[in-house]
Formats: structure tokens, C-alpha cells, sequence
């Protein structure tokens, strides 16, 4: 794979932004990893420096994934609400005895996965709150019932948070977790629960949340046992351009060692129904140029590392997710079908985007949309609008929260 070139031709506005920024634009195109101070520069670009970033990193994307732009059909799980951890920046945990907290059944779960399944979903993402009272192998328990109940379903599950908790529930050792939870249908695991890599950082967002290096260790022996998993990174809130650097560095560090990432996904901070933002302790988010300037940064930092860069549209909206997928970004992310942890902390955006919207988004700036699994295999390229296949009739019935079973004290 070759290295884009900076000149007047390939990425006009080079020419026009400030000779340091050309000259980092130019070092990166030779292929060798910038210095964090070079990468420091880049992550607080603005006006035609920021112009210049964009175009590098949309055309470092160009020559290193093509022109399609891809998505998977998926469905998201939060089978509970119910967290002891408190997150300041989450809408979504409750305490046991809140009257909108609610748990999901077994059946409940396999329903909707099976649901989803009928409905052309390759993979359902399972994900919760940790309640105190959860038996040490739910996590197990729950992976057999969708995969016995649907055996060729990718469960893209357990967030390393949660993947924590079932240890110390279990008293297992880490790796033997890790090797049972994959024997029983564990796909991959979700990379959430990073926020920021830093633990000065971290114990402001929540200090009961598990430490960096924790999330490190997890992630990286999840990649030695051979599962997959995504890597993310929460911006807009407590932390510094400074801090998104080291974050990225540090997980192109991992990649380098294990090659388990299958992607790289840039959370905006949805803020109005957080206690974080209400009590002063967070900015309201990030700006359309910020958003900008994370995803292009990410695609200029991980260049040979992690080659996808998805946009969570749940978070950023449709407009601004279209203006990243032309700043480096390549992914839209999945279909979703529920969401209910960023609609709970304040996002306008929806909980369900069928294939047929997406590939009109996609179509909408010139590129060609793709559907793709977990693990980015290419299903079907869809090159020409007319061979696109009919919309299904039968839509997929939402489950409205008010039909959640309500939580009780050892559901779990």
C-alpha cells in the first residue's frame, strides 16, 4: 500500500495552510509515526490548517480503504439499567429501586435477537448495567441462550467493565474467563468503557470505574485468546487535546502487539442529561470542528494500525457523521434497531437506521455503500442503486422502554 503525496494536486489545501502543518502533513505521508508533539500540533489544527488535516486524512483513507463506505446490520441489547458504578457522564444506570429501572428475561433477550435475525441482522451487540446482585456466570449463561437459540449469530458482547465484573463475580483467573466465554459463542467485545486512557482523567468521569491499565490488560489478553474487539474513545467533555493523543498512541500501541483491533470509534460526549455537564463539571460537548478534527487525527495516527474508522451517528447525527466519513472516517457504524445508552444521556438522533437509509447517506456523497460483518468481511457491495435488493415488508417491531419488565432485587 502506497503513502498519499502532499502537493497542490492531491490535497490542494496543503498549499494554503501554515508551513508546519505542511511539513507534519509531509512527514506522515512518508510513512513514519509522528512524535507527540507533532501530533499535538495536528490535534489543535483550526481554520486552514484544520482544512488541510481533513483533506490528508479523507485521502490517507482513499489509499488505504477504497472508496465504500461500510455498515452492519445489527442489534443492540441493553438487557438492564440497574449500575452501582455511577458514571458521571451516563444517563442511562439506575439504582434497583428506580421506577423506570428494568431487566430483560432470557426469552425476552433470545426474542429479540432472534427477531433480529429474521430481519437480516448478522450480529446483536449485548450490553448492561452492572447490578450488585448479578450472578457470576449471567455473562455465560446469557451467550449460550442466543447462541444455542441462534448458533450462527455473532454476539458482540460484554464490554471490558463487564467483562471485569464476571471475574471478580466468578473468581476466575482473567485469561480462563476469557477462554470459557469464548468457547461459549463470544464473538468479539466491545471497546467501550476506555472514555479516556488516563486515570487523572478517568477519575473525574467516575472514579469506581476500572483503572487504564486494567482496560489494557483486559483488552490485550482478549486479543492473545483470540477475540476481537473495538477500541474507543470518548471526547468533548474533561479532557484536553493532549489527552486524545496519548489515548490513540497508547492503543496503536496495543495494535502493534496484537493486531485484535478491528476498529477505531470516536464517541462525541452527549451531555444533557448527564450529571457530569449539570453540575459544571464538563463542557456541552464538542463542536462540528472538533468532531472533525478527532476523526481525521485518528485516521493520521493509526495509519498501518488500525486501517477502520467508524462515525456513531447515534451521537454525531447524520450531517456531521456524513462530514467524518469525508475526514478519514469509512464505517457508519450498524443499524442498531435499539439504542438506549445515548438516548438516555440526551441524543436526538434515533435508535434505528434501516440498510436502505443508509446506502442513500452514503450514495449522497459519492461513495458506495457496503454491508459487512463484525469483523469487516465485505457481505455485498452495492455498486449500482437498481441491483439494490427491495426493502423487507415486514419492519422490525421496536420495543418501546415503557414494555421493559420492571427490575427487581435478584433478577440477575
Amino acid at each position: 500500500m502506497g503513502t498519499p503525496a502532499i502537493n497542490g494536486n492531491n490535497v490542494p489545501a496543503a498549499e494554503a495552510c501554515p508551513a508546519e502543518i505542511r511539513e507534519i502533513l509531509h512527514a506522515a505521508a512518508s510513512g513514519g509515526e509522528l512524535t507527540f508533539e507533532k501530533a499535538l500540533v495536528l490535534a489543535t489544527a483550526e481554520g486552514s490548517a484544520l482544512e488541510a488535516l481533513v483533506a490528508f486524512a479523507d485521502q490517507l483513507r482513499r489509499e488505504t480503504v477504497g472508496e465504500a463506505i461500510t455498515y452492519v446490520v445489527n442489534r443492540n441489547i441493553n438487557f438492564t439499567n440497574v449500575c452501582f458504578v455511577g458514571c458521571s457522564f451516563c444517563g442511562f444506570g439506575r439504582g434497583p429501586g428506580a421506577p423506570d429501572a428494568y431487566s430483560l428475561s432470557f426469552d425476552e433477550i433470545v426474542r429479540r435477537a432472534r427477531e433480529a435475525w429474521e430481519r437480516g441482522a448478522t450480529e446483536v451487540c449485548v450490553q448492561g448495567g452492572l447490578p450488585r446482585d448479578l450472578d457470576g456466570f449471567f455473562y455465560r449463561d446469557l451467550l449460550r441462550a442466543i447462541k444455542r437459540a441462534i448458533p450462527e449469530m455473532h454476539v458482540h458482547a460484554f464490554s471490558p467493565m463487564e467483562i471485569d465484573y464476571g471475574v471478580m463475580k466468578t473468581g476466575m483467573a482473567l485469561r480462563d474467563y476469557l477462554e470459557m466465554m469464548k468457547d461459549e459463542g463470544l464473538g468479539s467485545i466491545p471497546g467501550t468503557a476506555a472514555e479516556i486512557l488516563d486515570d487523572r482523567v478517568r477519575k473525574e468521569l467516575s472514579p469506581n470505574k476500572l483503572p487504564a491499565a486494567r482496560w489494557v490488560e483486559i483488552i490485550t489478553a482478549a486479543h492473545e485468546v483470540g477475540i476481537p474487539t473495538t477500541s474507543t474513545m470518548m471526547y468533548g467533555h474533561v479532557e484536553e487535546p493532549a489527552d486524545w493523543v496519548r489515548h490513540i498512541f497508547l492503543l496503536r500501541s496495543i495494535q502493534k502487539r496484537t493486531r485484535g483491533f478491528t476498529e477505531f470509534v470516536p464517541l462525541g460526549f452527549i451531555h444533557e442529561n448527564t450529571r457530569l455537564y449539570r453540575h459544571g463539571g464538563a463542557r456541552p460537548g464538542a463542536k462540528r470542528e472538533e468532531h472533525l478534527r478527532v476523526h481525521a487525527l485518528a485516521r493520521v495516527l493509526l495509519h498501518g494500525a488500525i486501517k477502520n474508522l467508524q462515525v456513531s451517528w447515534v451521537k454525531l447525527g447524520f450531517e456531521t457523521s456524513l462530514a467524518c466519513l469525508q475526514a478519514g472516517a469509512n464505517d457508519f457504524s450498524g443499524t442498531l434497531m435499539e439504542e438506549n445508552i445515548s438516548k438516555a444521556a440526551g441524543a436526538t438522533f434515533g435508535e434505528y437506521v434501516s440498510p436502505e437509509e443508509f446506502r442513500v447517506k452514503i450514495r449522497s456523497i459519492g461513495r458506495i455503500p457496503a454491508e459487512r460483518t463484525t469483523t469487516y468481511r465485505i457481505r455485498r457491495i452495492f455498486d449500482k442503486p437498481e441491483n439494490d435488493p427491495q426493502a423487507a415488508r415486514t419492519q422490525l417491531r421496536m420495543v418501546r422502554p415503557e414494555n421493559h419488565v420492571t427490575y427487581t432485587e435478584g433478577a440477575y
